[in-house]
């Protein structure tokens, strides 16, 4: 079998990148191995991004030999023995093995170490901790992540209990990865993560959004958001959602996928809570949102049946994007907006002035009820613009 999992990763397009083999021949081939997403995704016949690669070396040799090969670097996390190093066919992560020194479920202090086992053991779950040779492209599995990559598990390297009280984010990474790649659930894991689920309070607020927002950016994550209502691990970090509302998920994700819009996460996340501007403002400000995200979800916390009558005004008045969360949220279709842009309203103040009107309030009153009975009419012409404004100014 290993064999023919080093075939496959010998046909991917991402091992000979010009850039990496540069890397290789800067650092050692016997020095680095291509671990983690590249090596797990390709195994699964799934596209690669980026390439993250482990190395014997110390990050102060990692920069010496890259800049003697003439690569740049940059310190990305040089306390965690990260070092990202620039190529033309794109960024790739460096860093030193590692093994924990001490760990409070936040934070871990590491230290350097020099065995390839030591450094998978480390890491989270047993389909992350597989190793690529850069030349042969041989496989290092020191868990069962291949046997769990086949059965399409996500399962915990060692004890789940002992690796979330390690990082309480595992907890949420371990839904997110089981999201994307499970097929069969792993008990222990789901046990261990229910069990220690009020661990989530002692994170920050942005490392919990981040793994929310990435989980309900998934195609279909309603499973096992379920599943997170039901142990009561979503209950820690989303209190305000209850049943009705992971129902209301799985509603617009159907709707999403027939109507085919892409997957927004904020999107989901307004059809996780109530539809009130009060509760999006608490949750937005609690996971430390974005102003863009929280305006996004507030406004599809704002949603009303009426909102449905007239798409394109709608949409004139908040934004496509904002427009479509809205219709999906109410179950409605928002094909229309599929590929509509607002247009801008022709009508200026100086033409106002023009017919008499002397430059002040009234000419911006004027301009509103204009404008408002040209989105109402579906954006006419401008002959229909003046017509209006005629009618406007003889009232």
């Amino acid at each position: 079998m290993t064999d023919a999992l080093t075939s496959t990763l010998a046909q991917a397009d991402w091992p000979r990148r010009a850039g990496l083999a540069a890397l290789t021949a800067a650092l050692g081939a016997d020095q680095i191995r291509w671990v983690g997403g590249a090596v797990r995704d390709t195994l699964l016949g799934m596209a690669v991004h980026d390439v993250d690669c482990a190395t014997l070396h110390l990050p102060a040799t990692v920069i010496d030999l890259c800049a003697k090969a003439g690569i740049k670097t940059v310190p990305t996390g040089i306390e965690h023995g990260t070092v990202t190093a620039v190529l033309a066919d794109g960024p790739v992560e460096i860093t030193t093995l590692r093994r924990d020194v001490a760990t409070d479920g936040r934070r871990a202090t590491i230290a350097f170490a020099n065995d390839w086992r030591e450094d998978a053991a480390r890491r989270d779950f047993t389909i992350n901790a597989l190793y690529t040779h850069p030349e042969t492209l041989a496989i290092d599995d020191y868990f069962g992540g291949l046997d769990d990559l086949a059965q399409r598990r996500v399962r915990f390297i060692g004890d789940p209990h002992a690796r979330i009280a390690e990082d309480h984010l595992r907890i949420l990474r371990y839904y997110r990865f089981q999201a994307r790649f499970g097929a069969d659930l792993d008990t222990e894991a789901e046990i261990a993560c229910e069990e220690l689920a009020p661990t989530l309070k002692g994170l920050s607020r942005e490392r919990i959004a981040s793994e929310l927002l990435g989980l309900l950016a998934l195609p279909d994550p309603h499973a096992t958001i379920a599943r997170m209502r039901a142990g009561g691990v979503l209950g820690v970090i989303l209190p305000e959602t209850g049943n009705a509302h992971i129902e209301g998920l799985a509603k617009l994700i159907e709707r999403e996928a027939a109507q085919k819009f892409t997957p927004v996460a904020l999107r989901r996340l307004a059809a996780l809570l109530p539809p009130s501007p009060d509760v999006a403002e608490g949750v937005a400000a609690r996971l430390r949102l974005s102003k863009a995200q929280r305006a996004r979800l507030i406004s599809a916390s704002e949603r009303m049946r009426e909102d449905a009558a007239n798409a394109k005004a709608l949409a004139y008045r908040i934004t496509p994007e904002f427009a479509v969360d809205r219709l999906l949220l109410l179950g409605e279709d928002p094909q229309e907006l599929a590929d509509w842009q607002p247009p801008k309203f022709p009508l200026k103040g100086g033409a106002i002035v023009a017919r008499g009107v002397a430059a002040g309030p009234e000419v911006a009153r004027i301009m509103r009820s204009v404008e408002r009975r040209w989105v109402a009419e579906g954006f006419p012409d401008d002959a229909r613009i003046e017509q209006m404004l005629g009618e406007e100014l003889g009232r």
